[in-house]
């Protein structure tokens, strides 16, 4: 622990807080709204080449929409084909701004990408989801420079697009699915453990929810309100289905505890439907599954389908069910976990804890993003960790803490100096 500390404390007075500002600052400036990654690819691409990134590539997922990533190679033992490789990655793409300077009209938060510093806090669109933990990947590589520190082993950057959902034609983690495949295929290395930069206030998350949507449309028969007998009633049948439903949760909850992500559940989250004085012909139902590690997302979605049709008797009644949200899975997003008692875990752990008191604490993912591409499919260990809040992500009070912010700079810089070894 004391060469840890040692490390802690030679990095934190070497940090350039103005560098890193600067950069934070110009990432928030680049939007990149799902669809537009390209604006902050080409800003990325300028820091990770004035970094110090090698073999920097970018290359199209789908037309105008790139992913780009890079490495530095280790300069010892690193360079053979037993080296190890440590991979930060995230995310290129925010959700939308809609109504965001409508908001704070007439404020200095108007513009959602003009990143401004308020009471010690950065705001803007972008900056906790999270653009906070790709800039402190990066300025923590310029860190190790600062301290002329050079790795053994291999470190490597990569930065996908479409992670968010909620635009037309995207959010299906196609940049993701790309660059897995490319390492799958041998075209990019491998690591051996990766770090995906979702905002955590710097704690460690090793586990995270699966989850899919289902969009149940129940269609009966109209009739005119005087003669019910005629018709079949689709939001009395979508009643039932409810009251099932809630049921369904109310059983999934009673299953059993995860130590880190808590108990799975079933959340109805829309309904629409009804006749204009007449029976209503035609009933619509949104919901959400919360699936934790070890349940199979297949099970699930016919469980919950047998739960919707066995509660509607009449069969003249019509259900059919489907699934917009497909990620690492055609029905959604597969729930992932590593050992949180890995060494890796515990070594970025206590690089977070030496650099900000009380954060480096182990716990689950409140949210799906994309690490079951590694942890499912390519069998790499991977967990979420980075500055910011996602309490506050995608609402108009999106801002990450600037002393958190730093704080993530020398426990990314600490941790990847301690995995990847430092060289003589």
């Amino acid at each position: 622990m004391t060469k840890t500390n040692d490390l802690h404390s030679k990095l934190a007075a070497l940090l350039d807080r103005e560098d890193a500002l600067d950069l934070f600052r110009g990432a928030i400036g680049a939007q990149s709204i799902t669809g537009n990654e390209a604006n902050f690819v080409a800003y990325l691409s300028k820091q990770m080449t004035n970094r110090g990134v090698e073999a920097i590539t970018t290359a199209e997922f789908e037309p105008g929409r790139p992913n780009i990533w890079g490495e530095r190679k280790g300069v010892g033992e690193g360079n053979t084909s037993k080296s190890k490789r440590l991979l930060f990655i995230g995310h290129t793409d925010t959700v939308h701004v809609d109504g965001w300077r409508d908001h704070w009209k007439g404020t200095e938060r108007e513009d959602p990408f003009g990143a401004p510093l308020i009471d010690g806090e950065i705001w803007g669109r972008g900056s906790g989801d999270l653009k906070a933990g790709i800039c402190a990947s990066l300025a923590a590589l310029s860190l190790l420079d600062a301290a002329g520190i050079k790795l053994k082993n291999d470190l490597a950057f990569a930065y996908v697009g479409d992670e968010e959902s909620g635009q037309p034609g995207s959010g299906i983690s196609a940049g993701i699915k790309d660059y897995t495949h490319r390492i799958a295929a041998g075209e990019v290395a491998k690591p051996d453990f990766t770090v995906y930069v979702e905002p955590t206030r710097l704690a460690v998350y090793p586990a995270q929810i699966g989850f899919y949507i289902a969009d149940i449309k129940i269609t009966g028969k109209s009739a005119y309100f005087g003669v019910p007998e005629l018709g079949k009633d689709a939001l009395k049948a979508a009643h039932s289905v409810m009251s099932a439903l809630w049921n369904h949760s109310d059983d999934l909850k009673s299953r059993g505890h995860h130590d880190l992500i808590g108990e799975g559940f079933l959340l109805i989250t829309g309904l629409t439907g009804g006749g204009f004085i007449a029976v209503p012909e035609e009933c619509k139902l949104s919901l959400i599954r919360k699936l934790l590690p070890g349940e199979s997302l297949d099970d699930a979605a016919r469980e919950m389908e047998q739960v919707t049709r066995g509660a509607i008797a009449d069969p003249e009644i019509q259900v059919s069910i489907s699934y917009p949200a497909g990620r690492d899975h055609a029905l959604g997003g597969s729930a992932a976990e590593i050992d949180p008692n890995l060494p890796e875990v515990r070594e970025l752990s206590n690089a977070v804890a030496t650099a900000m008191e009380g954060r480096g604490k182990i716990e689950g993912a409140p949210f799906w993003s994309e690490t079951p591409f590694f942890v499912n499919e390519l069998g790499t260990p991977a967990v979420y960790c980075a500055p910011g809040d996602i309490r506050n992500c995608h609402t108009f009070e999106e801002r990450v803490d600037i002393e958190e912010y730093f704080a993530g700079i020398v426990a990314f810089a600490c941790f990847m100096a301690r995995y990847c070894g430092i060289a003589d």
